[in-house]
């Protein structure tokens, strides 16, 4: 008996896989989102399913990728001329379900590898969706929000330093001041001691009538 592998791709999933694809190209989405959608669904890899997309899915879906992305390319045109969303006829709305409802078996198989740098230069080329521009958008608020606030509580924190090195210098100066005044107080008084011990110790003279000196007692 043969075993199937667990983790083989069944035809469901293959068919989720292309629905999903078809559906963001359609709705001007990448790939890459469909891949995680699909990968969210299915418990696999991103990288898992946009293998499998392109290796094996793609080329059974080649007419409908174009008509999605054709689909796409209107309603970018309708949006960019009216700025209002595409409003498609009966008839439009007719013939697009017809082309969609082929089935995949009987397209005729084609192989064509986008290479890397054509894949890239599509996905820059797509305009980023309103929900990723509300979510950059709301990113960059609490950015600055952050920002700010870290600023603020810097300058805070500057201030309150500055604030106690002022403290400090006042005390520094005052206690400067006190000792200067001690100093002079000290010198003040050694000066007038100074001058108390000179008159003490100083003779008094005068002339007689002769025109000779002597002593005078205190």
């Amino acid at each position: 008996m043969m075993k199937v592998r667990q983790d083989a791709w069944s035809h469901e999933d293959d068919l989720l896989l292309a629905e999903t694809v078809l559906r963001h190209i359609r709705e001007g989405s990448t790939q890459l989102r469909a891949f995680d959608e699909v990968g969210d669904a299915l418990h696999r890899t991103s990288a898992a399913c946009g293998f499998r997309w392109n290796a094996v899915v793609r080329d059974k879906y080649e007419d409908a990728v174009k008509l999605a992305k054709r689909h796409r390319k209107q309603v970018k045109r309708q949006v960019a001329k009216q700025e209002s969303p595409q409003v498609f006829n009966t008839q439009e709305i007719m013939e697009f379900t017809e082309e969609l409802a082929v089935e995949p078996s009987y397209l005729p198989p084609k192989i064509e590898v986008e290479s890397s740098q054509q894949f890239v230069q599509e996905e820059q080329s797509k305009a980023p969706s309103f929900v990723t521009v509300i979510n950059y958008l709301h990113e960059l608020s609490r950015y600055y929000e952050g920002k700010n606030e870290r600023h603020v509580s810097a300058v805070t924190q500057e201030l309150e330093d500055l604030k106690k090195a002022h403290q400090l210098l006042q005390q520094k100066y005052q206690s400067i001041q006190e000792d200067y005044q001690s100093i002079i107080h000290i010198m003040d008084r050694a000066r007038r001691m100074a001058l108390l011990d000179e008159d003490r110790d100083a003779t008094a003279f005068r002339m007689d009538k002769n025109g000779n000196l002597e002593k005078v007692a205190r």
